[in-house]
């Protein structure tokens, strides 16, 4: 693939992307795991120095806005413990099964989350990984390997992993003690020869990744994306209950997320901006939906908000061509049976990897044909 560009304009917390509303940062949270004191933080920080409209992201990060003092949020974020690691704060995009551990899957990989995050950050080399590349540790459940992350594994037993690129098997199994070490590995091998690729399914060739890697099972397997989140009460294997948000086109307003750390339980915010509030004693969790359900939160798994997503749009973002989420709020009237995604020009940021695109033009919408994906 030829770029026209080959500088990495994706923002971080401290690198800031200068949108047509003011600065935007965004936060990289491993996992998508946040502790009640951190997303209380963010809370505060979007309030202070920024838009309260807290915007979810198909990675499991948020993103805020209209910063008006950058180095006051970088502060507070360190302060939180979610700025790490300044060299490599870009580039620590993990997605992980949400419920990993609590429901579902074959394996609990959320102890392959941190150590992956620190080995990530342990290895000078990764920290010139463009900001777009990815990592996945899918717990066997199949719900973010379909995402196609750059490199992941995927748990086919309590014991063994297969080695993912771009979201398909590779064919190289891996025990639990070596997933992370290969996957550093693998992202290393990719920095060195990347040119200006961006990801991997970019390369012309990516033998040079697998080298000295044993093929042991079939290669090609893929598994479908998932596009929905996890909403409503579910029941943890241990008992207690886990709370699925959906979170009306990935905005969740300050005040929400104040309401929700309140709840003092682990967070975890989903590829599918949404936000799971778990180990839950039954009667908290009755209180706490009866508390979130009236600030616009989705419990209800049919709800139609659960099949329409979009950018940002105008006005924060210059290049839109229309108020998108305007728009797609509008759609959830008239429901269409797929999924919609509504972009406000070409670059089609957030598109999930299923469903209609639709593309602002200035003589309205276009669905975006599969082969300019």
């Amino acid at each position: 693939m030829t770029r026209t560009r080959d500088d990495d304009a994706c923002p971080g917390a401290l690198t800031v992307h200068r949108a047509a509303d003011g600065a935007l940062a965004r936060i990289r949270l491993a996992g998508g795991m946040i502790t009640p004191a951190q997303l209380t933080s963010l809370a505060e920080v979007a309030d202070e120095f920024g838009s309260p409209a807290m915007e979810l992201t198909s990675r499991g990060n948020v993103q805020l806005r209209a910063i008006t003092d950058t180095d006051a949020v970088a502060a507070a974020l360190t302060d939180a413990g979610l700025l790490p690691s300044p060299s490599h704060e870009r580039v620590r995009n993990i997605v992980a099964s949400p419920l990993s551990g609590r429901s579902g899957g074959l394996a609990d990989v959320r102890g392959l989350v941190g150590e992956l995050d620190r080995g990530i950050q342990a290895h000078p080399a990764l920290a010139e990984l463009p900001g777009r590349f990815w990592f996945s540790l899918d717990d066997g459940t199949g719900d973010v390997s379909g995402l196609a992350a750059d490199v992941g594994a995927h748990m086919l037993d309590a014991d063994t992993a297969a080695l993912l690129l771009s979201g398909t098997d590779t064919g190289v199994r891996l025990t639990v003690a070596d997933v992370v070490p290969t996957l550093v590995e693998t992202a290393a091998r990719f920095a060195a020869i990347r040119g200006t690729c961006w990801r991997i399914n970019e390369l012309d060739n990516t033998t040079p990744l697998l080298a000295g890697r044993a093929i042991t099972a079939a290669v090609g397997t893929r598994w479908p994306p998932t596009i929905r989140p996890p909403v409503g009460w579910i029941e943890q294997r241990d008992g207690r209950i886990a709370l699925g948000a959906g979170v009306p086109l990935g905005v969740l307003q300050a005040r929400t997320a104040q309401f929700l750390a309140a709840i003092e339980a682990p967070l975890v915010i989903t590829p599918w901006r949404s936000v799971l509030v778990c180990d839950l004693d039954e009667g908290v969790a009755d209180v706490a939906l009866r508390v979130l359900a009236p600030m616009g939160l989705i419990f209800d798994e049919n709800s139609a908000w659960l099949d329409v997503s979009s950018c940002t749009g105008s006005p924060g973002c210059a290049k839109s061509l229309a108020d998108v989420r305007a728009d797609a709020a509008e759609a959830v009237n008239t429901p269409a049976g797929v999924h919609r995604h509504f972009v406000g020009c070409e670059r089609a940021c957030g598109s999930p990897p299923v469903g209609e695109v639709l593309v602002a033009g200035e003589d309205g919408y276009r669905a975006r044909e599969e082969q300019d994906q």
